[in-house]
């Protein structure tokens, strides 16, 4: 729920791990509450009144300060965020008996109780998800019952499934959707396929997409045209063919947002006989599309566009690996059409950085497991031509999409189509940024925290190649808003784009889904009513929760492997970087697996070694030895914690 800007004592509380909330007023709020610009309220544990973190609330200004914080207290919970947690149950050492929930979520600050009765014969040991049944005294624990045993905590499959209920999401799908995806596959062999449909089958088509992808929501056709210039179509999976408003399909696609990847599993939005089968473009099928096609000239510059739906049939399904060995020996099947395309996309991406574009490439971990799940290998994925290559033309459809939709209807620009936005960054943000970077000896421009894409774009540049540079990129990505969804457009900051959308995934994203629907009624002369903005924006602000929970489950399945993979390194010696600072510790992250640690200031013998916030630096107090923000240097790793998903490091 939205901050209420009616009552400002009325919003979400955030809560750490010890029941220490903080409480954001929004800025036209701050100054009516006695606070400055920056300031929030503080909600010590014996006032946080069984608050939990994200939940709804309203506080009371105590009117008194602790160490310079204000002080509030939580007197009324209006809506719980989640009431179900999961975790590992433990045997209570009580004379009642029953268990005790040792949440996974370390926010949940309170182990909640489950009697016997509620266990649904548990023994203790498993991995369990369990609901919040009553809280009658918020010094205690909570009272619980288990809702699934999810298995042996530990085991892999235990602890990944664990990590997708925790983040609020289902793997099996209900029998009435299943059902109604079977009852598509005997309509389909029956249909007309070409009815409305513009026939692409005899031109030139592919896809691209990673070597493990099951599903493929996006394909490329290419022609050479008598004048010279080229015709690229951009073919999605037409997944609004199959899942129609209003019936069980939409529901559980629209309940679900997304699909989740997690490092051995896909978690798919919708069944697999529509993700895997009848929407997947695969090759030598033919495949509906909903298409947007460009006339483009050698500068890659949009001369037509067309969007219609389309019957295509792929003839290659390469993968990324596959179609840059293509691009490097200069040879191989689709070759030719592969160079022209790849030429285009360095036109379109060099445009794109002239206008300010932010170049955000970080580096991603993948890892290789062994029949058990256990990590064997951790290695940094690495980002090619052919990955950009699909990139530039997914972000050239995206963008072309949601300007055409912008220019045929003046009233769009009011709220009536689902753009992907990016507002410009919070000034404290940048100006925390700017002095981050200056310690590590670059500049940020700015005025007073307002700075443009063009100038991150600038700062981002000047630290390719040094020591710095992923650093860098992560305080930076940290310091953007984030992109939601919205029908009310103001552009995409990070991109430099004045429109945007996403068109390109249906399969696996509720509001490509929407696009296309809104898409195809204007080109087919149907109106959106004013009324219908509402629903819209509602489905827009569920879909942007639901991708962070997606985006937390994919980071907290990573975390995991990373502690689970030093956990048999522990005594091993590696090279780190220092990641963060704090007044207890040194974060560093270590460089191959890219897993982060820490190094505790009360392990650190050689001096007494406190904070110096303005360097951004850890300082002995009797040397002057200094450990500075992205410092290279050697670790051993002395402690793995894999229920706390932690990594304790000493310097060597």
């Amino acid at each position: 729920m939205k901050q209420d800007y009616k009552d400002p004592f009325i919003g979400t509380v955030r809560v750490t791990g010890k029941g220490v909330g903080y409480f954001s007023l929004p800025a036209e709020a701050r100054a009516l509450a006695g606070l400055l610009p920056n300031e929030d309220f503080e909600i010590q544990p014996e006032n946080i009144n069984a608050a939990l973190n994200r939940d709804t609330v309203r506080i009371e200004d105590l009117k008194k300060e602790l160490f310079g914080r204000k002080q509030a207290k939580v007197v009324e919970i209006i809506e719980r965020y989640k009431t179900e947690f999961v975790g590992t149950l433990e045997k209570a050492d009580s004379p009642a008996g029953g268990f005790f929930l040792v949440p996974d979520d370390k926010r949940m600050y309170r182990d909640i109780y489950v009697p016997f009765d509620s266990a649904q014969g548990a023994s203790g040991g498993e991995k369990a998800q369990v609901k919040i049944t009553e809280w009658p005294d918020s010094s205690k624990s909570p009272k619980g019952e288990v809702m699934r045993v999810i298995g042996v905590a530990g085991e892999h499959n235990a602890e990944m499934l664990g990590i997708v209920f925790e983040s609020g999401f289902e793997v099996d799908f209900p029998a009435e959707v299943e059902n109604e995806a079977q009852a598509w596959k005997k309509k389909y062999e029956k249909e007309d396929k070409l009815k409305d449909r513009k026939d692409f089958r005899e031109v030139t088509t592919f896809t691209i997409d990673p070597a493990d992808a099951k599903d493929f929501d996006d394909a490329i056709s290419f022609k050479v045209l008598p004048n010279g210039d080229y015709e690229v179509g951009i073919h999605i999976a037409d997944v609004s063919h199959f899942v129609v408003p209003k019936t069980e399909l939409d529901k559980e696609a629209r309940k679900r947002g997304t699909s989740i990847y997690l490092v051995d599993r896909t978690i798919p939005m919708l069944p697999e006989i529509l993700s895997n089968d009848l929407c997947s473009l695969n090759p030598n099928e033919p495949k509906y599309a909903f298409s947007a096609v460009f006339v483009m000239n050698k500068e890659a510059q949009v001369k037509e566009r067309w969007f219609g739906k389309t019957l295509i049939e792929s003839d290659k399904r390469f993968t990324y690996e596959e179609a840059q060995e293509i691009l490097d020996q200069k040879s191989g099947i689709f070759y030719e059409e592969l160079n022209i395309l790849n030429g285009l996309a360095y036109k379109l991406r060099e445009e794109k950085f002239r206008k300010g574009a932010i170049d955000f490439e970080t580096e991603e971990v993948k890892f290789v497991l062994d029949e058990l799940g256990k990590p064997i290998r951790v290695y940094r994925k690495e980002r090619k031509d052919t990955h950009k290559l699909i990139e530039d033309f997914m972000l050239l459809a995206n963008r072309e999409v949601a300007t055409y939709m912008s220019a045929v209807n003046p009233e769009l620009s009011r709220g009536a189509f689902v753009y992907r936005i990016h507002d410009t960054p919070d000034r404290e943000k940048i100006l925390n940024l700017a002095t981050f970077v200056k310690a590590l000896g670059f500049e940020l421009n700015n005025k007073e925290g307002e700075t443009t894409a063009r100038d991150i774009a600038q700062m981002l540049r000047s630290v390719e190649g040094t020591s710095a540079e992923m650093l860098v990129k992560t305080a930076a990505v940290r310091a953007m808003s984030k992109a939601i969804y919205s029908t009310s457009n103001i552009g995409h900051f990070g991109l430099a784009f004045e429109y945007y959308t996403h068109f390109t995934s249906p399969i696996r994203r509720y509001p490509d889904l929407m696009v296309h629907r809104l898409l195809y009624r204007f080109l087919n002369k149907g109106q959106i009513e004013q009324d219908e903005v509402v629903k819209y924006q509602k489905l827009c602000d569920d879909s942007s929760e639901r991708e962070m929970e997606a985006a937390e489950a994919e980071r907290a399945s990573i975390k995991y492997k990373q502690v689970e993979y030093m956990q048999e390194r522990v005594g091993e010696m590696f090279d780190a970087i220092i990641s963060g600072i704090s007044e207890w510790g040194i974060y560093v992250e270590e460089v191959n697996t890219k897993a982060e640690g820490m190094v505790k200031l009360r392990d650190m013998k050689d001096d007494f070694y406190e904070l110096n916030e303005k360097l951004y630096a850890i300082v002995g107090k009797n040397t002057g030895k200094k450990y500075s923000l992205g410092d290279h240097l050697r670790v051993k790793l002395i402690a793995a914690d894999l229920e706390r998903k932690m990594l304790d490091f000493v310097f060597v």
